[in-house]
């Protein structure tokens, strides 16, 4: 596996890439050699964050942990990464996708019994034009962490989120 580490306001010490190395170097038994594995830390007053991405054959393994310890967040993002994993292979073989950067000892193992994705729970809703101010004050009166509305500029469906700092974003279909 090819490791790309960065720091941003910290100082990639060679202490912590090794700890990211050897710590994510244990996901070496489910990629083959070539796959590339792009690490980002960086410290925000007191929170210590790290952000692994894995490109897959067109989708994206990502995960970002944060606590007061890198090397807490390197432990923490390797077990959500191996767990995120598991979920993946299962999807590969019930569909009878290629693996891509997965070795096919990884694939071919027996499915373990890892959590079922059920949808317990559908809701209809009629979906009216706003603007994409209009739909997080709509959010926030409901309050939850996304939005599906019709956009009234340009009349698309889109989803308005919430983002960590009060902020929002806002997801629009590509033309």
């Amino acid at each position: 596996m090819r490791f790309t580490i960065s720091g941003k306001n910290i100082e990639v010490t060679d202490g912590l890439r090794s700890a990211v190395t050897d710590k994510l170097g244990k996901l070496e038994r489910y990629f083959t050699p070539e796959t590339e594995i792009i690490v980002t830390m960086s410290v925000e007053k007191e929170r210590q964050k790290i952000e692994v991405t894995i490109p897959v054959k067109g989708n994206i393994i990502r995960s970002e942990q944060v606590s007061n310890d890198m090397y807490v967040s390197i432990d923490l993002v390797e077990e959500v990464i191996e767990r995120q994993l598991r979920k993946y292979k299962n999807k590969i073989v019930e569909k009878h996708q290629d693996g891509g950067n997965f070795r096919q000892e990884f694939i071919e193992k027996e499915v373990e019994d890892e959590e079922e994705i059920k949808i317990i729970r559908t809701k209809h809703f009629g979906i009216k034009p706003m603007y994409p101010e209009d739909a997080c004050v709509q959010m926030e009166l409901l309050g939850h962490n996304f939005f599906v509305f019709r956009n009234a500029e340009n009349d698309e469906v889109c989803v308005v989120y919430k983002r960590k700092g009060n902020t929002y974003g806002l997801i629009e279909p590509e033309c």
